[in-house]
């Protein structure tokens, strides 16, 4: 005798940019995200933030380039956990700047690999992961997280580096499902480890796809959709940071933000030209144009070999 067995799925996560925003990020959360370090930066995530004037945000993260500026000018944070902020192609990050110097923000120093070991331990749910760095650095004199141990098997002294458990991680991925199973390729830099550790994890796509499609490759899968609270279809979400497969790095955009961030009254004019007013994946598209998009967009494809899963 046949049996019916009823398989029900879970509900669908998609939500609007500025749903998931408002649901996830109150003011005072911890966030972690350009967790790729160059690549796959979730700016269009940022920006919605900064419309909803956030505020007392911790931003985490390993080289955000230009994204974090763009949030502490807005005054929506209040304390950085990083290895490095600026813009890559010029240096200087002038509202990060501006904010260690008057003292309103505060710094947590990490270098790549602490920042990177605070989110393993997070994710593995351990107190502190051991490692052999920061020895002689001056990272101690900002970070309490870093503190010397030693080795209850060797004698050695080691450095114990505190885990950080952010409230949300932001990821951009090239495609998702609706139930919060991603593809992600490129440099992953820790993005893995910071969704393990984080509460909650808001992703903004390239492309919504079937489950169907994101289970015949499992192992580019970036974390399990049990662990994704919302899934944000928002192409060109990623701009002006490189996308792999979909758009190149937008150098000129870095290079304009810098000209356009060397004072307050220039930031606030350059937030209400590409931020304020532009909510929408289709408005941020119109804003960049038809021929710098077809510009960025990638012209040779090199696809990965196919693999057999088989059996």
């Amino acid at each position: 005798m046949s049996m019916e067995v009823n398989i029900s799925l879970p509900d669908s996560k998609v939500l609007s940019l500025s749903d998931s925003v408002h649901q996830f990020i109150p003011d005072g959360s911890s966030i972690a995200l350009g967790l790729s370090l160059e690549s796959l930066i979730p700016f269009a995530a940022a920006h919605e933030i900064i419309r909803q004037e956030k505020r007392n945000l911790t931003l985490i993260g390993p080289i955000s380039d230009i994204l974090f500026d763009q949030i502490i000018g807005a005054e929506c944070a209040a304390k950085i956990r990083a290895a490095w902020v600026g813009n890559v192609i010029t240096g200087s990050a002038y509202n990060f700047r501006r904010g260690i110097e008057s003292g309103r923000l505060h710094i947590e120093d990490h270098s790549n690999l602490t920042i990177a070991m605070a989110l393993k331990a997070g994710a593995m749910g351990v107190p502190f992961m051991p490692v052999r760095t920061a020895s002689g650095s001056d990272l101690y004199q900002t970070n309490p997280g870093l503190q010397q141990i030693c080795c209850p098997f060797t004698g050695d002294r080691l450095t114990a580096v505190a885990a950080i458990t952010p409230d949300v991680a932001i990821v951009h991925v090239q495609r998702a499902d609706e139930f919060g199973n991603a593809h992600a390729w490129g440099n992953l830099g820790i993005t893995r480890d910071a969704c393990l550790a984080s509460r909650h994890v808001i992703l903004t796509a390239e492309d919504i796809v079937t489950p169907d499609l994101i289970a015949r490759d499992p192992n580019r899968v970036l974390t399990p959709g049990f662990r994704v609270s919302a899934v944000v279809h928002f192409p060109w979400g990623g701009h002006p940071s490189p996308v792999p497969g979909y758009y190149n790095r937008d150098h000129q955009a870095f290079i304009d933000y810098r000209n356009s961030s060397k004072s307050p009254e220039q930031y606030a004019r350059w937030r209400s030209d590409w931020v304020d007013g532009v909510c929408s994946s289709k408005e941020y598209r119109k804003r960049i144009g038809p021929e710098r998009l077809a510009k960025l967009a990638i012209k040779h494809h090199d696809y990965a070999e196919t693999v057999d899963y088989g059996y």
